[in-house]
């Protein structure tokens, strides 16, 4: 039986991870919706985000400054990466696109580890203070995080249901060409995408290097994760991507309290009774071509 206490932080503990999954793998379904690749890139900007939280933190002694950096950086480097790579493979096919994404992240890895070196290295938790619930003590940082998650997908849904360049990414993700035909730039809305996934997944890894030690490889790491992320909630699903981070952080905080492996098996298992189930994911749909 689990000591109620130990449970609750279980609880936290994997909210904040499902967050934190939640903002590493929206802009992979951001960029699937409307463009039809799957761009695991975005895990070179979340390793990104994290060495530039570490790197301003340590330089002015403001880890909130490196979180922003990290999300403009994030966003810079996956604009040059869409603009130099992707720009010129949008047509080709799926697997092609994934190697390719893959190859980006492979070569962003040696670019990090040629300026920050192999050593791991530790950022400051910006905010120590501790709360109580239901006589638990839980670190406030994590209840910030998962309030940004919160706010992030509010966000986002605003994003692409209020505004214009939102509507047409929207249009976009259902019918390329007709968007075209209405005299939109297809084009540039990839580039917007592209930039917001970036920066996303840059916030992701400066919120997430308080927790662990930023190292070269963070992105390969969890690599399994977003996969099952976006293959639990379905590919190009935004309200998929929400729920399923929540599911996968949930599983792996509560599984390594009731047996330590059940943290890395728990998840796969999970995702494959999903695809028995529903083989587009929970709240994926039929894929589309462009």
């Amino acid at each position: 039986m689990i000591d109620m206490q130990l449970l609750i932080s279980g609880i936290i503990f994997g909210l904040s991870l499902g967050g934190i999954f939640f903002l590493m793998t929206i802009g992979l379904s951001l960029c699937f919706g409307l463009m039809r690749i799957i761009s695991l890139d975005q895990l070179l900007y979340y390793s990104i985000g994290g060495y530039i939280t570490y790197s301003v933190s340590l330089a002015v002694g403001n880890i909130w400054l490196g979180v922003l950096g990290g999300v403009i950086v994030g966003g810079l480097a996956a604009l040059a990466v869409e603009r130099i790579v992707f720009r010129r493979i949008y047509d080709r096919d799926l697997p092609f696109t994934m190697i390719t994404s893959f190859g980006v992240l492979i070569g962003g890895v040696g670019v990090i580890k040629y300026f920050w070196g192999l050593v791991p290295r530790p950022v400051p938790v910006p905010i120590d203070a501790q709360v109580f619930i239901i006589g638990t003590e839980i670190p406030v940082y994590r209840l910030v995080i998962i309030g940004i998650a919160g706010l992030v997908y509010v966000g986002i849904w605003l994003f692409l249901n209020r505004t214009i360049i939102g509507k047409a990414i929207r249009a976009g993700t259902e019918d390329v060409e007709h968007v075209e035909g209405l005299g939109i730039n297809v084009y540039r809305l990839f580039t917007i995408t592209f930039v917001i996934a970036g920066g996303l997944s840059g916030l992701a890894g400066g919120l997430h290097a308080p927790l662990i030690m930023v190292d070269p490889n963070m992105g390969l790491e969890v690599l399994a994760f977003v996969f099952m992320v976006v293959i639990i909630g379905g590919l190009g699903s935004i309200k998929g991507t929400l729920v399923s981070s929540f599911l996968v952080g949930q599983v792996v905080s509560i599984g390594s309290l009731i047996y330590a492996p059940l943290a890395q098996m728990a998840p796969f298992a999970i995702m494959l009774l999903i695809l028995l189930i529903r083989p587009t994911g929970l709240f994926g749909s039929q894929m589309l071509k462009r």
